[in-house]
Formats: C-alpha cells, sequence, structure tokens
C-alpha cells in the first residue's frame, strides 16, 4: 500500500505500520488471524468518509457528475489485500475482462480493439461497436448478488462470511467544503474506495456476464467499461439487448443517455442501433480507457495529442 493516502476515521496512516518494520508484522498477523478466525473484524474498521469528487464534466450542481471516495481504515486495507490475495488464488476470470487483472491493462484493451478495427478497415468491412456504460455500477451491486457471484465462483463460504462482515453495519459520513453530515448506514453497493472492491466487482461482472459471452465473443471488459463488436449491426443491436437483459434482471442499470455506438468502415445507409426503441447515440469517435478510438479505424487524433 502507497504512502501518503488521506487516513480514515481511525487517524492511523499505513506509514505507522511500516515504520514498525517487524514488530507490525508480528502484530497484524496475530490481528488478520483472529479477523479471519472470528469472522469479525473491529467495530472502527465498520466507520467511514465519503467525500464527493467531481468528474470534471457536466453540471457541477448535479449530483450525478461527483464520484463518492470513500476513506477507510488503513489497516482495514490491509486486511482487505490479504482477503484479495486469497480470493484471487482460487477464482478463474474470464479472457474478456482486463480490468484489475495480472499482466493486463488498459493498455492491452485498446491495444485489441484498435487491432480488431483496423483489420477490419483493412479488409474494407464495417465493424460495428457499441460502448456500453453502466450508472452508477458500485453504487447498483446488490449485496445478496454479489454473495451469490462469489459462492458460485467457488470462493470458500468461509471467506464469503468474511467479506459478508465487511458489509455488516457499515456506517458513513458525508464530507464537503460546507461541513459534514451526521452518520448514517450503508446498505447497498460497493465500498468506493476499498483495496477490495475492484475484484469484487470482477466477480459479480465475470458471472453476470457468463450467460452472454457465448453469445457475444468479440466483447470487451474493463470493469465496467463494456465494449461490444460485431459485424453487422443487427447482430451488435441483439448482443446488446442480450446484455441489457441480464445485466438489469440482476440489479445493474445501462445507460441509456451515456451507451454511444460506432461504426468503423462504414458505407452508406448503415443504420442505427436501437436499445428497446430507443436509439443509441452515433458518434464517430469515442474516447475508449483514455484514448480516442475513431470510426475510420485510425489514430490521427490520439497522436496528435500526445504530440
Amino acid at each position: 500500500m502507497k504512502s501518503g493516502k488521506a487516513v480514515g476515521p481511525d487517524d492511523i496512516p499505513v506509514e505507522v505500520w511500516k515504520c514498525l518494520g517487524e514488530a507490525a508484522v508480528e502484530f497484524l498477523t496475530s490481528l488478520f488471524n483472529r479477523v479471519l478466525e472470528s469472522e469479525r473484524m473491529p467495530e472502527e474498521w465498520r466507520r467511514s468518509v465519503l467525500v464527493p469528487i467531481f468528474k470534471n464534466k457536466g453540471d457541477v450542481q448535479s449530483c450525478s457528475n461527483y464520484r463518492g471516495i470513500k476513506l477507510m481504515s488503513h489497516t482495514m486495507k490491509l486486511w482487505e489485500r490479504v482477503v484479495e490475495a486469497r480470493l484471487r488464488k482460487v477464482v478463474e476470470i474470464c479472457e474478456q475482462q482486463y480490468g484489475f487483472m495480472p499482466r493486463k491493462s488498459t493498455t492491452d484493451a485498446i491495444f485489441a480493439l484498435r487491432i480488431l478495427m483496423e483489420k477490419y478497415r483493412d479488409g474494407q468491412r464495417e465493424l460495428h461497436c457499441v460502448f456500453v456504460d453502466l450508472e452508477k455500477a458500485y453504487d447498483r451491486v446488490p449485496r445478496e448478488e454479489l454473495w451469490y457471484c462469489m459462492s458460485k465462483s467457488g470462493v470458500a463460504e468461509k471467506y464469503v462470511r468474511v467479506v459478508q462482515d465487511m458489509y455488516e453495519r457499515s456506517r458513513t459520513v458525508v464530507r464537503c467544503a460546507v461541513g459534514q453530515t451526521e452518520e448514517f448506514k450503508v446498505e447497498v453497493g460497493l465500498h468506493q474506495g476499498s483495496a477490495l472492491s475492484p475484484f469484487l466487482f470482477t466477480i459479480v461482472m465475470d458471472q453476470l456476464s457468463e450467460e452472454v459471452r457465448q453469445e457475444s465473443p468479440w466483447t470487451m471488459m474493463f470493469a465496467d467499461d463494456i465494449v461490444i463488436c460485431s459485424e453487422s449491426r443487427e447482430q451488435v443491436e441483439e448482443n446488446l439487448e442480450r446484455w441489457r437483459f441480464v445485466l438489469e434482471r440482476r440489479g445493474m442499470k445501462v445507460s441509456r443517455s451515456k451507451t454511444e455506438y460506432m461504426c468503423v468502415n462504414e458505407r452508406e445507409g448503415s443504420g442505427t442501433v436501437r436499445l428497446q426503441g430507443e436509439e443509441v447515440k452515433k458518434v464517430q469517435e469515442f474516447k475508449y480507457l483514455g484514448s480516442t478510438v475513431q470510426s475510420n479505424g485510425k489514430c490521427g487524433k490520439e497522436v496528435k495529442k500526445r504530440v
């Protein structure tokens, strides 16, 4: 865990444990073993501070344009790292998932998409891509769905209960420029700012997408960023509806306003894609994981931005 991070309500930074060296290792090992054995963590770890961070786009007065980051106990985050390491040993994630996976990064996902686009451009064929946006993805994950997905992924019931305990009686306050709210319970979604949440979300997405991945093989995921590709507009529309049905049936929500469609090497009259009767916004370029991809399959704009 990196130094210099904002502390949680217990005001104990990770630097304290680093300074204590071997003494800290012995103490934390004993503490974590007791937590694992009892399946109960200290009450102080259940408290957090929620800080809204502006996304630097849209109306500053709209709550939907803010991302809530939780400041949590650094000691709890160390415990989360231990649990995450145990979960990764038993859970297998599909190859289409690039997010928070060893030896994979945004660069790999961007490269895979660009190679696919270039092949279709060079072959003078159309490639239809839908960039799916999930509304408040972390905040919408139903807790019961999380426990079910963990069990189905092969996680031992003891570790399911350990993670459940992390979410039991969790409480937070919202801190902003004008002050701080009263403490309240958090009863839905994953913890923002948690060391374990990214992998838990990956497990959920892996299980939710299991039944549609075979029907939609040209799909790439980076956590909640989903790209669905197909050779025909009709097929990509069908696959988009399959994904929408599966995700929304299990508590997630596909954003109608932020999901976008792009056709690479488009011929005249290719048409548009619809989602439940609504036309999906058609674009000539899209910022995918921070990199601009263009409908002509070239990367001129991205190169110009970097020069």
